[in-house]
């Protein structure tokens, strides 16, 4: 049977909040106009994709946002988010550890108590706020070989208030696996996404919602120099973290995408 990804308007990704998180860091940071905050995408745990980022203020206010990712699942969306905080708390990517359900890879359930809800969604085009989270007709799509290339300019008015005032505690997501190796996103490989059912939509892989790559902020030459990306040290952080908590009754299931792909 065919099924169709759907969109689905993040009241889902908006509505992602951390119960009670576990700041390591008050501080805050931003970046200067033209200042570049550069990161490294390593791979989560039971991918091999990888990248590099860079995130340059503008003028204007606004912030160009620039990915090349290897590695991903050819022909297949890569959804893909700024994550973290605005306050001064400062999230990490996953350890390995979150891995609670034993499957080999990140879910977001399992990735959300380490590097916090969405927020800026890094669509091609339109809407960039949580509620395009899973927009997944908007995200960019891999080439034959995996690898995705990405850049857009972000207006000022597109920002969420604090943006640009805390570059340094935020960084990048990118979604979508193939754990059984076919080169899709299909329920044969880790079945369905319990992140979407919960929302009320059904039938959508766990392979695409599943975490690929995340990115941290890095010391001036960190990408360069290939330095370490801070994660999570332990399960104990994931502990700390707190409840995953999703929001909001309604959930709008928008555009449905023209692309198919197979269930079983």
């Amino acid at each position: 049977m065919n099924r169709t990804w759907k969109s689905i308007s993040a009241s889902a990704a908006a509505a992602l909040v951390i119960a009670a998180p576990m700041a390591l860091s008050t501080s805050v940071a931003g970046a200067d106009e033209g200042e570049t905050v550069r990161l490294r995408l390593d791979p989560m745990k039971g991918t091999d994709a990888s990248g590099i980022a860079a995130l340059t203020p503008t003028a204007d206010g606004g912030l160009m946002v620039s990915i090349k990712t290897t590695g991903l699942v050819p022909n297949m969306p890569s959804a893909q988010h700024l994550h973290g905080d605005f306050s001064g708390k400062n999230f990490v990517c996953p350890a390995d550890s979150a891995d609670t359900d034993g499957n080999g890879f990140i879910s977001i359930p399992e990735g959300v108590p380490a590097y916090g809800g969405v927020k800026i969604s890094l669509t091609t085009t339109g809407d960039v706020s949580g509620d395009s989270g899973l927009a997944l007709d908007r995200f960019p799509v891999a080439d034959a070989q995996g690898t995705v290339e990405y850049s857009r300019t972000l207006t000022a008015s597109e920002l969420p208030e604090g943006t640009l005032d805390n570059l340094a505690n935020l960084h990048i997501v990118q979604h979508g696996v193939d754990a059984n190796g076919n080169d899709k996103f299909d329920l044969d490989g880790l079945g369905e996404s319990a992140f979407a059912k919960s929302l009320g939509v059904d039938g959508i892989p766990e392979e695409g919602t599943t975490s690929a790559t995340c990115g941290m902020v890095m010391p001036s030459g960190g990408v360069e120099t290939g330095g370490e990306a801070p994660t999570a040290v332990n399960g104990g952080l994931l502990a700390a973290g707190g409840l995953l908590a999703v929001g909001g009754a309604a959930v709008a299931v928008s555009r449905r995408r023209s692309a198919t792909v197979t269930g079983s």
